[in-house]
């Protein structure tokens, strides 16, 4: 087990719920309530499904901390509604890189695994397959925005700096958490939209 897993258990547990907070936005959904962490036999299962392997800091999130409930946005999706994506080629909008849902039988480029819910057609995805493997994307299916890929190495410390970011009562515009519809409103995304790393994928 991570190192990291106690620690960021302690901290979850600190947080109170609060609506409305933008860095933690659509938490009157989960309400930082943690769902009940996944079996080994479930994860097994998890993978069997997506025919792959789960990053191990996603994995040892779901084992040792919760197998959904409590993050950035709606919430951890239970692992039976995670889909797969892939990113749609350069040109493919004229904003930005959509996603399109990866057919288990014709997987075309890398693949990127849904695993939050961020409303309408947001996505937060983890990295499954590449040089973004293990590393947290946010973006939208249609690409009016995005994506954006996370500076953090790995989910765990993605998740960590967004609590860290919530007991500081300060919003964390690198992790991109705020809500679409504040960021289009007031301009608060921040820039840097999807790096080198990034386009090496394609």
């Amino acid at each position: 087990m991570d190192h990291r897993i106690n620690r960021i258990r302690r901290k979850l547990a600190s947080i109170p719920y609060q609506v409305h907070r933008s860095h933690s936005f659509g938490e009157e959904k989960h309400q930082f309530q943690r769902g009940q962490t996944l079996t080994g036999r479930q994860v097994a299962e998890f993978e069997r499904h997506l025919g792959l392997e789960l990053p191990v800091g996603y994995r040892d999130f779901l084992r040792h901390v919760e197998g959904h409930g409590a993050s950035p946005f709606y919430g951890i999706m239970p692992w039976n509604q995670c889909r797969l994506f892939t990113m749609n080629p350069p040109g493919s909008s004229p904003k930005g890189r959509g996603f399109t849902p990866a057919d288990t039988g014709h997987r075309p480029g890398d693949l990127f695994l849904h695993i939050i819910e961020a409303g309408c057609s947001d996505l937060v995805l983890i990295g499954m397959t590449g040089p973004l493997t293990g590393r947290v994307i946010t973006g939208n299916g249609d690409g009016f925005w995005g994506p954006d890929v996370s500076p953090t190495p790995d989910f765990l410390a993605w998740y960590e700096q967004w609590l860290d970011a919530i007991a500081a009562q300060l919003d964390d515009r690198k992790l991109h958490l705020i809500s679409p519809d504040i960021a289009r409103a007031g301009g608060q995304r921040a820039t840097g939209r999807f790096d080198t790393a990034a386009r090496q994928e394609s």
